[in-house]
């Protein structure tokens, strides 16, 4: 991940947007070669792979810094189903069953608090976990819905946190998902 002296990622998204960009104009001169499904293969090993590589630490940005990432989803599901630009890329997101970038961002952080709550993940991240159902917490109605404490915060760069991005998209995520056994 890289920063800049600001403590911005245009740096590390430009970086990631240009290389994305460079393997899809290598992967459409395979496009012809290569069967829809090997081609969603590659496509997945060498894009989402690098959309989704640290994608949590880009929550609460604002949408202009990651534009390009979408964009370049965009491209590759194009590229993907043989698509246009001109053709409308949310039916293509569902038809390849890809989230948007910035739900990707909070499917990634929501999956990191589930599997910190079954006991899946270091010790550091586990204790930044505190489900509202401790000891003396109980009787609170939002222990009976599995949420999460959210510490206080009050700077919107604070809040970017996962300690604190975290537990606010755990708790907005519907009880029917936060009480399921697996992940499928």
């Amino acid at each position: 991940m890289l920063l800049d002296s600001e403590l911005t990622v245009k740096q590390h998204v430009n970086k990631v947007t240009n290389a994305c960009l460079y393997h899809l104009r290598r992967l459409r001169q395979l496009k012809r070669h290569v069967s829809q499904d090997t081609l969603r293969q590659l496509v997945s090993a060498f894009i989402l792979n690098q959309l989704d590589y640290c994608n949590s630490l880009l929550y609460g940005l604002p949408w202009s810094t990651i534009a390009p990432l979408h964009r370049v989803q965009n491209a590759a599901a194009w590229l993907v189903l043989g698509l246009s630009p001109r053709d409308h890329v949310n039916s293509a997101l569902q038809t390849l069953h890809w989230l948007p970038i910035h739900y990707r961002i909070q499917f990634k952080i929501a999956l990191l608090i589930y599997n910190a709550l079954a006991g899946r993940c270091p010790e550091y991240i586990k204790d930044i976990v505190a489900p509202v159902s401790n000891p003396g917490r109980q009787q609170l109605r939002s222990a009976a819905r599995s949420d999460v404490i959210v510490p206080h915060c009050r700077t919107k760069f604070g809040s970017c946190a996962f300690s604190i991005a975290g537990p606010e998209v755990w708790n907005r995520l519907p009880q029917s998902v936060r009480s399921a056994d697996t992940v499928r």
